[in-house]
């Protein structure tokens, strides 16, 4: 049963209709992010970057090094799309990719980790057998077919970003419309629609219809009767998001995906009228079919757990930041934090209160005030940088934190030294003070 559900093979035109898309956006994401001055404002002009803790050494490449790399993805998404060298070309996207998101977090966003998902996952797809350079010039790859488990693992995928979006909602502050009404404010100069944006009416209607919609829309795709209207909303739905949330290629991405969810004749109908469809739905089980399940398995128990593990971390995620990331909690809160650093001289007892703009740009100093991960990452670069110096020196921080419009209180202990603390990436950090929120 389960062999013929992974190993039924399946026409194959919803897969390379879709690794067209795919590409398209990721050239669109990579070329973009030079062209609207991302690439300078987030990995050229800041002296270092915050990077996942482990990934220290990975910092982004000096001088035009970033745009060069950032070209090179340009055109590995263009092979991407043109099925040309695939293999490689999506392998060098994949590696470039999660190089980038690995190597900066002060534009973190679940979307690019979809993303490095994504691409590591189109890696292994037979994407290139059809409507590809690779086909054309070798005609012996090409062919019509694909197992159903390169289905399935877009549906999957999808299906568990969206329903753990929706559960991150329910909390108070977003049923109340608390946090819905905090990221409209941030809109209201938008032409035409930022004065509608702040009505109250509206803001109750996204807050619900956000629950609804990311726990839904999957369940009513795969539901025939439903599937055309919930595409319809789908379209509003995202449109909506990139015109008032601006999360660049994400919401197009979406929509690329939902080609897995109609018949795969009325795709190849859509899209290729011409070519021939296939129909006979036949079993090929690979030799290695048992290692294939596992490694299906493992992969999505691995997604299944990553979004759970702050609910075993003492307190409010909202409030530590610990198990926030890779957990597809979507725009749920909105902080803000003012932070004083004092580095003191242990042989001399000599203090110094630290000047951010001489070490960080504005939106670094937004994580360095908020997020005790990134308050810790900076006490150990500054002890480094003044170590360097000869000196070996204690860093305090004293930060207060608002989260969703709350009176501002304290993160962390301020009479600790954070520079001497090891990270704790798996249990919670005592230096964190309890949050108070519910």
């Amino acid at each position: 049963m389960l062999n013929k559900l992974l190993f039924k093979h399946i026409d194959n035109t919803q897969l390379v209709v879709f690794r067209v898309c795919f590409g398209l956006l990721c050239f669109l994401e990579s070329f973009g992010a030079i062209l609207t001055g991302w690439v300078k404002r987030t990995l050229v002009e800041p002296k270092f970057t915050f990077s996942f803790i482990g990934f220290e050494w990975l910092q982004p490449l000096s001088g035009n090094g970033m745009y060069v790399y950032y070209v090179v993805m340009s055109i590995s998404a263009i092979g991407i799309m043109l099925g040309y060298k695939y293999r490689y070309s999506m392998l060098a996207f994949t590696i470039l990719w999660t190089g980038t998101y690995l190597m900066q977090k002060s534009s973190y966003n679940n979307h690019y980790y979809l993303l490095v998902l994504i691409s590591a996952i189109m890696v292994v797809m037979p994407a290139h057998k059809a409507l590809s350079l690779d086909a054309k010039f070798n005609p012996n790859l090409r062919q019509n077919t694909m197992p159903n488990w390169c289905r399935l693992t877009f549906i999957i995928q999808l299906f568990i970003v969206y329903t753990y979006a929706s559960l991150a909602k329910l909390y108070p502050d977003w049923l109340d419309g608390t946090t819905m009404k905090m990221l409209m404010s941030g809109k209201k100069n938008y032409p035409l629609i930022g004065a509608l944006l702040q009505e109250k009416w509206l803001q109750s209607i996204l807050s619900y219809g956000g629950i609804l919609f990311d726990g839904l829309i999957v369940p009513l795709l795969l539901f025939k009767p439903t599937r055309k209207w919930a595409f319809i909303i789908s379209i509003g739905f995202h449109m909506f998001n990139s015109i008032v949330f601006q999360i660049g290629i994400f919401p197009y991405l979406a929509l690329a995906f939902y080609l897995f969810f109609f018949p795969p004749k009325t795709i190849q109908k859509l899209f290729l009228k011409k070519r021939t469809f296939y129909e006979l739905e036949e079993v090929k089980t690979p030799k290695r079919h048992r290692l294939w399940v596992a490694v299906f398995a493992i992969y999505f128990i691995v997604q299944i757990g990553l979004p759970l593990r702050h609910h075993f971390i003492e307190d409010n995620v909202l409030w530590t930041e610990e198990g926030h990331r890779l957990s597809w909690r979507m725009m749920l809160r909105v902080k803000h934090g003012r932070a004083t650093y004092t580095v003191e001289d242990k042989e001399t007892g000599a203090k110094q209160i630290i000047n951010l703009d001489h070490y960080l740009t504005k939106k670094q100093q937004r994580g360095v005030t908020t997020k005790p991960d990134v308050i810790w990452q900076f006490a150990q670069r500054l002890k480094a940088d003044f170590k360097a110096k000869g000196q070996d020196v204690a860093v305090y921080v004293n930060c207060k934190v608002s989260v969703n419009g709350r009176f501002m209180r304290k993160l962390i202990k301020s009479d600790v030294d954070i520079a001497s603390l090891p990270w704790n990436p798996v249990n919670h950090s005592d230096w964190i003070l309890p949050s108070k929120i519910d």
